[in-house]
This record gives C-alpha cells, structure tokens and sequence, in this order.
C-alpha cells in the first residue's frame, strides 16, 4: 500500500517520505546501519558497544493538511515509524501498555494552557529486584565480574537480589569452601539492598580424601547461607527458592548429570505445595533454583514435569528463574515464564555475547498485571554522579592524545630491515590511567620484541615503551603493509573504569626505494570518493614557518558539498578544497585562517586544471591553470599540527579521512618558497625535483605499494583501498 502511494499522501508524516522505489517489497524489511567496536583489556574488561540507526529519505511537508486526513493516518504513521526501527531494534512490546489516570490539580501543576492531556501514570506498588547468575565454574579472578555487579545494582537500587546457585566453587573440603564463601558474602554485603542465596551444585558437593559427608556441603550450606529451601513475600508477591541438588533419593549420590539424581524429594515437594497454597492470593509468585531441569534432554529428562503441573495448578506462578548452563534462554510455557541466566564471574564461553552468551544479569520490575524482564551486561551501569564536566574533560583529552614516537623502522628494497622505537604516553588527568600498546600490522612478516607492554601511570606522570621492530626480507609487493602501534587506554576514576577507545599511531618508517622507470604513457592516480586518498606523514611535509607552495594537476569525476584535495587542516596548517566545484586555498596564521578563492569561477567536471596555493611570508594566492585568482594579505606564525597531508580527502582530528575527491590527481609537489608570484605563470604538466621541494609525486609507477616521491626525501606514500594508478 506505501509503496503505492502518491507523493501528497507520502508528505503528511516522516514514516511516509520515503520515495515509493526506496520502500521494500511485501514482506521485506528496512536495513539498518549499524556500528559495533569492541575491545579487549583483561579478564575483567571485554565490552562491546551496539548500536543501530535508521535513515529515511528526504520529503517536504506541505503547509496545509486536511485534518481529517490526519487523523485517519495517525494511527498508519505510528505504526509504520514503529515497523522501520530496525532489525535489531524492533518495539518488541511483550506486556500491555501501563495504565494511565488522567491528569488533575492534585498531582499536576502548571500556569500554562495547553490542549495536550498529558495523562499520569497510575500509583501503585510496582518494584524492582534483580536476579544474579552463576559465579563459579570459571578464573578465581571472577569475583572481580561479581563485584563489578554489585556496583551496578546498587546504582539500580532494587528492592532485592535473588540468586540461582553456584556461589562458591566448591568441589572441595570444609576448609576450603569457608573460605570461598566468606569472600563470596563478603563481596554481597556489600549490596545497599538484601539479597537472598540459592544452593547450586558447587555449592554443595564435596572433593577431598576419605569417605563424603552425609549430604555433603549442605550442613556447611545451611549454616553459613541459609536454608536450602524457603520462601517469603513481598509487596504482595511470593518468593520461592527450591533446592535442586538433593541427589538421588535412594542412594543419596549427587550427579547432576543423571535424571535419577534430578528427582524433588517428596518432602520439597510437600513444602511447595504447602507454600504455594500460602501464597495463593498473591499477584505474583516467583520460583529460583540452580538446575533449568524444564529444558529436559539427556541430564534431566522428565523430572520437572511433576513439578510444572503443580506450578500450573496453583494459578499465580509468573517465572521460574535458573542458572547453571552459562547462557541466557528463555521457554515460556503454560503461561509461566522459564528464564536461565549466564553468569556474574562464572566460566563464560562468550560464543554469542549479543546472543546470551556472557557475563549479565536479569532486571525484574513488577507490577500487578504483568513483569517485565531485561539483561544488563556486567558492567554497563553507568555512574551519573560520576560523570562531571571534570571527568568529560579529562577523558576527551586522552581520548585525542597520542604517544609520542622516536625512532623508527628502516625497509631496505628486500623489505627487510627494523630498528628500536619508543613511544612516551603521558597522563594529563588528575586520576591514574592504565595503557597497553601493542604492535599490530595485517602484514605477518613483522616481529616484535615485546609483543605488548602496559603500565599504570600516575597523573602528571608519563611512561617510555621501548619496542625491538624486525621485518622479514624476501620480496616487496603490494601485500606489503606497515606496522602500527594500538594504544589502549583506561581512566581509573574512583568508582569505574572508563574504556578510552583504542588509537593506532603508525610507526615511523624510511624506506630505501629504486625509482620506477618513466612510463611510455603518462599516469595518474585515481582516487575512488569514498576511502581512496594518500596520507604523507606529518614529519615528510613542511613543518617550519615562511614560504610554502601546495600544488597539483586535476580532474574530477564530481563535486560534492565539501571536498579536500590537498588538506593537513584542522583548525591548524593549510588546504585546497575544491567544494561544489569553487577551488579554495587557506592558511591558518596567527590562529585564524586567511583564505583566498574563486568567486563565480567554478571548476568543470572531466577537465584538468593545475590548482596552486601560495604563502610568501606576507600573502596569500590561489592560483588555477597559472592564473591569478585571488590574494590577500596575511603574515605570522603557521599554526602546526602532527597530522598528515592528505592527498584526495580532508584530514580528521584523529588523522583519519572525510570529504574525499572524485577524480584523477597528478604531479602533486609541496615546496619550501613561494614558487609563484604576480598574476600568471606557465604550469608544468610534470615539475621536476629543486632544493626547496619537499614533496614531488608524478605517479609513474608503484614500487611495491609505495607511490615513489621524487624530493630526494624519502617522503614515499603508502597506496591502499580505493587509489590505483591508471593510464591517462
């Protein structure tokens, strides 16, 4: 039907604007852009970001629209805006809209008039609790996992903390197990709410010499934890925790893997019944035990089945919560919610994180009618007292901090070669930071010496990384690649860790080339307009004050909004653009760019100009195809920066690309002097290398992936993704 219909009805709302040809076929779906980044720090630090964004093609809104026309597409805009958030972000509504009163002097106050009713929402005794997975079966280092759930759930603030067993690691003697479980409570206490222990299997069994304990840790259970089995209520709700390692009844043997041994006693099941009729006039009952024994297969089999029907007869079991598998799952049935949780610290296989393979736990709110069910990941809680402008300050400038590099790689014309290199990270902040750098190349040719390093430094302190670089010799080609430094960066602030996102600074290589031989037919490189662009390292392009020329022969395929062509600014150094086709030359001098264009000159598409930026120490000029476009005054210091030239795109502040060209680029030269002066000058179709060039590419020929600079200054360019030299 929207795919059908007309450009007036699409105007009346945004869910509508999309152009009948973008809009998907019966029964197909919107994608969505999405981003992830993940980073991995320690054992106690493995996150991921997720997010997903939808974009909807353009329209115009007319001033006038039928009001009844309005109305009858209210309710087809809401759906439909709600039908395109994505495929990883569908309203998946499962409870009914919370009940509304409308709004009276009692509760809602203003001095405004409005015909907007903004309805309440209805006062009841909703509440919160969480529920914990398992913490052993992984590292002794998993309490770290726990701990870091605690926080988050005293910044929630819920009612209570239930949990599904393993809470100790067990499998060992009464010594032993005290202590894992004077740490395990001593970590809990810690909670600003109470919370509630459910024995699992690591709880109670028993490893050691000599014949087991009758009931093997139970005794040592029920004495230090609690009772293995009990119930309480609250806010009108029953809370259930079952035992569901009683072993088998008549040999007493515990294994969890045999059905005979997964069997409710007849004396816990009794209880159950009996607590169940206690709690019969409760909006809720909720049930907590270790052993999912409801998904059935080879370990339990059937054995809950008596147990679900009981369950069912008593009308009011909302869920069943249950760890054990170290996965999320969920098997609703019969009207009762069946939930597993992974873990807070226990062995974690991470097979699909997004899928519940990871450290998590459950939010539970409650309210008469219905609950509502969500998994926070370990971690994610965010502080928001913490979070001043002091920490927004001090993280963003980490954030956009770099080591500083000395030393370097030499690569000889085999592709062999190293050399030592060490990078100093200083810590601005006032709290201590955490770095790891390690050395990463996608070419496996490189070795290094130490594979990573890391160190806490202090504020105002800062640290040297020394590192042993080597490549292999052999041959040099296009696989070559070079080899990066990845910094990686956490803030200690007193409540949390906060992840800097992950750097990569290029360690600095010279490279001994032979120069391609001269061509037969002229060529040029061809930059794609989306990725494709060569970035010259900040240190092999002018960095002194006085004189400078930037030039360059091209041709564009098109022009968009903004396009760079030959960039290094960032409110810092200087550029020419050739932005909707309008060439512009900047300098940024004495803290503020002067800037010298073409006004009603615009370039033409499929044609080659020769585009040159001048600086003389007291003027700056623009020149295209030799000719005089524009001068203004301007003189002081050049404002530098550590960033890298860019050739076919502008620079970002952390020295990626934006604003590409769409085009061929030639005989680009960067030079130390004005070369041009007064209104017009015969370009050179292929310059040729003087004292004051610092930078010269006539793009005849690749040596391996290297564009050959003819300066004499090794100022060779690696190619990659989106460039390629073509025949003119």
């Amino acid at each position: 039907m929207l795919a059908r219909a007309g450009p007036s009805l699409r105007r009346l709302c945004p869910a509508l604007r999309r152009r009948a040809d973008r809009l998907p076929a019966p029964g197909g779906t919107f994608a969505a852009g999405r981003t992830r980044a993940s980073g991995l720090w320690s054992l106690s630090r493995l996150k991921a970001h997720r997010g997903g964004r939808v974009r909807y093609a353009g329209g115009t809104m007319t001033k006038t629209i039928a009001i009844g026309v309005c109305v009858l597409l209210a309710g087809l805009c809401a759906g439909q805006a709600a039908d395109n958030i994505g495929h990883q972000r569908h309203f998946h509504r499962h409870g009914r809209p919370h009940e509304t009163v409308p709004a009276d002097a009692s509760r809602f106050i203003t001095n405004r008039k409005s015909g907007v009713d903004l309805a309440l929402p209805k006062e009841d005794d909703a509440f919160v609790f969480v529920v914990f997975g398992d913490r052993t079966g992984g590292p002794a280092d998993g309490v770290s996992v726990l701990a870091d759930a605690v926080r988050d759930t005293n910044l929630l603030e819920p009612d209570l903390v239930m949990t599904v067993g393993d809470l100790v690691q067990g499998y060992n003697q009464t010594e032993q197990w005290m202590e894992q479980a004077a740490e395990y409570k001593g970590i809990m206490e810690q909670l600003l709410c109470p919370w509630f222990p459910v024995a699992g299997n690591h709880d109670i069994y028993w490893r050691g010499e000599g014949p087991r304990p009758v009931g093997e840790h139970e005794r040592n259970y029920e004495m230090y934890f609690g009772p293995l089995w009990y119930g309480f209520k609250h806010k009108n709700c029953g809370f259930i925790a079952l035992f569901s390692d009683e072993g088998n009844p008549a040999t007493g043997e515990k294994n969890f893997n045999k059905p005979e041994c997964n069997v409710m006693s007849p004396d816990q099941l009794g209880w159950l019944k009996a607590t169940l009729a206690e709690f019969k006039d409760l909006d809720h009952v909720f049930l907590f035990l270790h052993h999912p024994r409801w998904i059935g297969g080879r370990n339990y089999a059937d054995t809950w089945e008596p147990v679900h029907q009981v369950l069912i007869e008593a009308g009011n079991v909302t869920a069943v919560f249950g760890g054990h598998i170290h996965n999320m799952r969920s098997d609703p049935r019969d009207g009762i919610e069946y939930v597993a949780l992974a873990t807070v610290g226990g062995h974690q296989p991470g097979t699909v994180p997004q899928a519940g393979y990871l450290h998590q736990y459950h939010v539970v709110t409650v309210r008469k009618g219905q609950i509502a069910l969500a998994s926070v990941p370990v971690g994610e809680v965010m502080d928001v007292r913490e979070i001043t402008g002091e920490l927004n300050r001090q993280t963003a400038q980490l954030a956009q901090m770099r080591p500083a590099i000395e030393g370097g790689v030499t690569i000889s014309a085999d592709g062999g070669g190293g050399g030592e290199v060490r990078a100093t990270v200083s810590n601005p902040s006032s709290r201590a930071i955490e770095v790891m750098l390690t050395p990463d190349s996608a070419d496996n040719w490189w070795t290094y010496l130490p594979d990573h390093s890391h160190a806490v430094i202090q504020p105002g302190e800062d640290k040297t990384f020394a590192f042993r670089i080597d490549r292999l010799g052999g041959v040099i080609n296009e696989r070559f690649r070079p080899t990066d430094l990845i910094v990686a960066m956490d803030y200690l602030a007193a409540g949390h860790r906060y992840a800097i996102p992950e750097s990569r600074v290029m360690v600095p290589m010279q490279v001994e080339l032979s120069a391609p031989g001269r061509p037969q037919r002229e060529r040029v490189l061809a930059v794609d307009g989306q990725t494709g662009h060569l970035a010259v390292r900040a240190d092999l392009v002018p960095a002194r004050d006085g004189a400078l020329t930037v030039e360059c022969w091209m041709r564009a395929h098109k022009f968009a909004d903004r396009v760079g062509l030959l960039t290094k600014t960032e409110n810092s150094e200087y550029g020419i653009f050739v932005s909707k086709g309008r060439p512009t030359f900047m300098v940024h001098l004495n803290g503020n760019y002067v800037e010298v264009g073409a006004k009603g000159a615009d370039l033409v598409v499929g044609q080659w100009y020769h585009v040159a930026g001048v600086f003389d120490g007291s003027e700056v000029r623009l020149y295209v195809d030799g000719r005089l476009v524009e001068a203004r005054p301007g003189s002081g210091t050049r404002t530098k920066n550590t960033l890298p030239l860019m050739i076919g795109a502008d620079v970002t502040g952390d020295a990626g690309m934006t604003s590409p060209f769409d085009g061929e680029i030639d005989a680009v030269r960067i030079s130390e002097s004005a070369r041009y002066t007064g209104a017009s000058f015969k370009p050179l179709r292929r310059p040729v290398s003087d004292p004051q060039t610092v930078l010269l590419l006539n793009f005849d020929g690749l040596v391996g992936p290297w564009a050959y600079d003819e300066s004499g200054r090794g100022a060779h360019v690696l190619t990659g993704a989106g460039v390629q030299l073509v025949e003119e």
